[in-house]
């Protein structure tokens, strides 16, 4: 699963990337982000003919929900069953969204201990995660984060992880439709040897620690030759 992630880049910084339109307050950057979040967001607005990078909160509430009290438990929407889930189903096929990160976190207990991971580009890029998007109420914006089974060295972190799109599938996803086999398709294993496997302190088990020395902190040389 995805359960915990960082996203620091400016409104700036996102709406030139993704070339969007901003129509949301500034956010501040994250690098601890929790269920129930704020987070940032790219979805295509019918209102404006454009993607917008707008904000919603972090576990998808149904419309037919009675309310949010079940958002924490939809943060993840699993890619086997999302074309198909009552949940889901309907976000898959109209309601698709990029949720930008820096990357994401997972634990692997050692012993009596849990080794903290960070998951982001070796070179600093920024990703994009496969999210779909849903309104409950009035105006609740709300977002999941599509996982698929982990590859590669990931796997020896976590058996899952968010699905990840390059730039050439981002269009595509926000278009909604087509082939859910196609839509769902892991990265490429390239895309996937350029992501670094970090150990980091355990700080960012707690929800309220958020900064950069999550990621930048060194960790104990035993920490990281815990998992290879």
């Amino acid at each position: 699963m995805c359960g915990r992630y960082a996203t620091t880049r400016s409104d700036a910084d996102l709406t030139l990337l993704f070339d969007a339109v901003n129509v949301t307050e500034q956010l501040a950057p994250s690098w601890n982000v929790a269920p129930t979040d704020p987070v940032p967001l790219i979805r295509v607005s019918q209102r404006h003919q454009a993607r917008v990078l707008d904000t919603a909160r972090w576990g998808l509430v149904p419309p037919w929900a009675a309310d949010l009290r079940g958002a924490a438990r939809m943060i993840n929407a699993r890619a086997e069953t999302v074309a198909t889930s009552p949940a889901f189903a309907p976000s898959f096929a109209k309601r698709r969204c990029l949720v930008p990160a820096d990357g994401w976190y997972e634990w692997v207990r050692a012993g009596r201990q849990r080794q903290a991971y960070f998951m982001t580009p070796a070179d600093g890029a920024p990703v994009a995660f496969a999210g779909l998007w849903s309104v409950w109420g009035k105006d609740v914006l709300t977002c999941t984060i599509v996982t698929t089974a982990a590859l590669g060295a990931l796997a020896g972190v976590h058996d899952r992880m968010p699905l990840i799109l390059p730039p050439d599938r981002w269009s595509s996803w926000l278009a909604g439709g087509g082939d859910p086999v196609d839509m769902l398709r892991p990265p490429a294993p390239a895309a996937l040897a350029a992501i670094e496997v970090r150990a980091v302190r355990p700080d960012v088990g707690n929800v309220r620690n958020n900064g950069p020395e999550l990621i930048t902190e060194p960790v104990p040389e035993a920490a990281e030759q815990t998992l290879f």
